[in-house]
């Protein structure tokens, strides 16, 4: 790959993860949501896989394999990510799909689930199949997980997404610890 290439795949990860890191905090309080707002995008950006292909009559990069990123204090790890794009005279970052165990950490908060989707177009971030939330020893599980970068709003529901391994329908659960006064 070359090395235009090269930044621009590094690019379109770096958004990838920031958009990963709203999944692991878009069940906080909004303080806490605000907190990613502030985080710097602009951080370098590490990535590891087992295979990377650039498929450029597509407009995508696919990562494969034991797929880590990382940037600051934020990691994603899953089997497969996908970076779909157009160039028009300047980089735009389309969707993002990431299956194969998605698990995306920053400090004590883990989000996992079977696939996550980032559609930059609708700025929709959703993460299906098996969701499970974790922040200390607070839970939240479900079957998908669905921000709207649009109007602030996320929710869960027990169902899942159509097609994802995994998914099933049911309830939300989850655990929240009281503190002592």
């Amino acid at each position: 790959m070359n090395r235009s290439l090269a930044r621009t795949a590094v690019r379109s990860f770096a958004a990838a993860f920031v958009a990963s890191g709203i999944v692991a905090l878009g069940y906080g309080t909004l303080a806490e949501a605000q907190a990613i707002a502030g985080f710097n995008s602009n951080q370098p950006v590490n990535y590891a896989a087992d295979r990377i292909e650039l498929q450029d009559r597509q407009n995508r990069v696919v990562l494969s394999g034991d797929v880590v990123i990382t940037q600051g204090d934020l990691r994603l790890t899953a089997g497969r990510t996908t970076v779909s794009y157009t160039n028009a005279g300047s980089l735009r970052i389309q969707r993002i799909d990431a299956t194969g165990g998605v698990t995306v950490t920053r400090g004590n908060e883990t989000a996992r689930g079977n696939a996550g989707v980032y559609d930059f177009n609708r700025r929709v971030i959703i993460l299906a199949g098996g969701v499970a939330l974790r922040r200390g020893s607070d839970t939240l599980n479900g079957g998908r997980l669905t921000i709207d970068l649009n109007s602030g709003l996320s929710s869960v529901d027990g169902g899942g997404a159509p097609g994802v391994q995994g998914s099933r329908g049911g309830r939300v659960t989850g655990t929240f610890s009281v503190p002592d006064n």
